[in-house]
């Protein structure tokens, strides 16, 4: 049985681990911090855990909270996760970031997109960046994992087996159009988030400026062979849960539905992808760590629709950081993560 921490324990994401923890066979919870909250209660902040944790929240120690853990999940805000990352690495434990804060291959970037220098910028080429699918082999021996963003996560998966196919038309420009439910926001109140701002709303926001865009764009150029024009606009949908991504993406050839499947075919094994014949809808993965993929052709036949809908708090956060901690143990990769959607 390991021992896990969790640092930010009170957020959505923190909760999520914690819910999601609760069923998983081979960890327990023995620390939770909240800067905000000392000395409280779990529950008392996250009353939908009553009965499944007798925990005290704690004040953010390093070298305490890694007395009593083996692994460490760091679910604190960018540019304030980057010291606590290095110091739980240097006392010798696993460390999986579900910040931004490594996210980015450079501190040069990173300091470009977050407006703060990067304070262990050495760390950068020693993570690994954890969208499971794709780089499974390499978390397997990682020591830290940069959980990628929820849009990244949804955008990702969804693009990755079609760049590798090299049926990109590079010459015309991927267009992904994601929606997010509010809680991607996180917990903190703001008037952006706030209940009649965007209850019976429909918002794109941070057009061509927001944080995903380039941890998009790295691991796109890391897919394609060639250079490959992105064009990323998320929305704020009224719900709480779930983001539906749609993808333009350009094709140099005419694919038959057997090309198609073929081209999908990578996914065949992958416990949490489903490639589906229908439309996906985030109302069906909602609390599970699948991602749903459907992929449609256009009469012109020079570009696909690609969808995915994914829980932006599960699959696209505390879900695969999950996901990433059973690989980097040599667990079973579905442990703590089969359960089904939530129905209606």
């Amino acid at each position: 049985m390991k021992k896990v921490g969790i640092i930010g324990a009170t957020g959505y994401t923190g909760g999520e681990l914690l819910r999601l923890l609760v069923q998983h066979p081979n960890v327990e919870v023995s620390a939770v911090t909240s800067n905000q909250s000392p000395g409280k209660s779990l529950t008392e902040r996250l009353p939908s855990l009553t009965g499944h944790y007798d925990l005290k929240l704690e004040v953010l120690d390093p070298e305490k909270i890694a007395k009593k853990t083996d692994i460490v999940f760091i679910a604190l805000s960018h540019t304030t996760a980057m010291e606590p990352v290095k110091q739980f690495l240097n006392l010798q434990k696993k460390v999986i970031d579900l910040s931004a804060d490594y996210r980015l291959n450079t501190a040069t970037q990173y300091k470009k997109w977050y407006g703060t220098a990067h304070t262990a910028s050495y760390l950068l080429k020693k993570r690994v960046y954890g969208l499971s699918e794709v780089y499974r082999e390499q978390i397997k021996n990682a020591s830290l994992i940069a959980n990628p963003g929820c849009y990244p996560t949804g955008a990702l998966l969804a693009l990755y087996p079609f760049l590798k196919a090299e049926v990109l038309d590079t010459t015309r420009e991927i267009i992904i159009d994601a929606k997010s439910g509010v809680s991607g926001a996180g917990r903190t109140p703001s008037t952006k988030t706030h209940f009649p701002e965007v209850n019976e709303g429909l918002l794109p926001y941070n057009i061509g400026t927001h944080r995903h865009l380039p941890e998009i764009e790295q691991e796109i150029a890391s897919f394609s062979k060639e250079k490959v024009n992105t064009i990323f606009t998320p929305y704020l949908l009224p719900v709480n849960r779930g983001i539906l991504t749609t993808i333009y993406f350009p094709i140099n050839q005419n694919l038959s539905e057997k090309q198609i499947q073929k081209i999908l075919s990578c996914y065949k094994n992958e416990p949490f992808v489903r490639c589906l014949k229908q439309p996906p809808n985030i109302s069906t993965v909602r609390g599970t760590n699948y991602c749903d993929l459907a992929i449609f052709k256009t009469k012109n036949r020079r570009t696909l629709l690609i969808i995915s809908a994914i829980d932006n708090l599960v699959k696209g956060a505390a879900g695969q950081a999950i996901q990433n901690m059973n690989l980097m143990m040599s667990w079973e990769e579905t442990l703590g993560l089969t359960q089904a959607g939530l129905y209606p």
